[in-house]
Parts: structure tokens; C-alpha cells; sequence
């Protein structure tokens, strides 16, 4: 009963509409996410065959932590499209409530509602 009601919840909150424009965003990130991490591992290529010089090692290092977050941001997308097609999208991954459509349109990889968000965040 309390999965019909999630769901159900869910459904009243994204319309098909919503979803679709939801859907086209997650597949946009990952494209640009993909893109991201083919660029940088191209840059990384180029930088290795190249002679090292001083500035080699501090863009070294901003390239692993911009692959490393668009790694990150990449599974979050793949994990929202899952959940899409497992239909628990827009559900919190933690009190099982529903993600506000206002948080899915900014942020629409959210696993967690803007409350249990702000614990998560609470507790680091």
C-alpha cells in the first residue's frame, strides 16, 4: 500500500510532460559529461607527450578534479535515468517521500528530497 501511494503521489506531481523534459535534461548532462571527460582525457594525452614544465603539475591536477567530479556527476545522471525507467523516479531514496517537481527542474539528478538533502549535508 505504501509503494502504491508513493507512487501514486509521484504520478500527481510529474505529469508525462514533465518526465519527458526531465528525461531530455538527464540525457543532455550525460552527453555533456561524456564530452567533458573525452576533452580532458585528450588534454591529459597531449600533456604527457609534451616536456614537463612547472605548470604541468597544478593542471594536472585541476584535470583529475574535473574528471573526477564529472565522473561523479555522470553517475548521478546514469543513476536518474535508471530510476526513470525503474518508474522511482522522483521518489527520496531516504524517507521515501516524493522530490518536489521545483528541485527535479534544477537539480534533476536528485536522489533526495530538499529536507532529507539538508541532513545529509547536516551530518558531513
Amino acid at each position: 500500500m505504501v509503494n502504491q501511494q508513493t507512487t501514486d503521489d509521484r504520478s500527481r506531481n510529474l505529469s508525462t510532460d514533465d518526465l519527458a523534459a526531465l528525461r531530455a535534461n538527464l540525457h543532455e548532462q550525460r552527453q555533456f559529461r561524456q564530452e567533458q571527460l573525452q576533452q580532458l582525457s585528450a588534454t591529459a594525452t597531449t600533456r604527457a607527450d609534451a616536456s614537463p614544465d612547472r605548470g604541468d603539475t597544478s593542471r594536472t591536477e585541476v584535470c583529475v578534479s574535473l574528471a573526477a567530479s564529472a565522473v561523479m556527476v555522470l553517475s548521478d545522471v546514469e543513476a536518474a535515468l535508471t530510476r526513470m525507467d525503474q518508474d522511482t523516479y522522483g521518489t527520496c531514496q531516504l524517507c521515501r517521500g516524493t522530490v518536489a517537481l521545483e528541485r527535479l527542474m534544477i537539480v534533476p539528478q536528485a536522489r533526495y528530497c530538499a529536507r532529507c538533502q539538508q541532513v545529509r549535508e547536516a551530518d558531513r
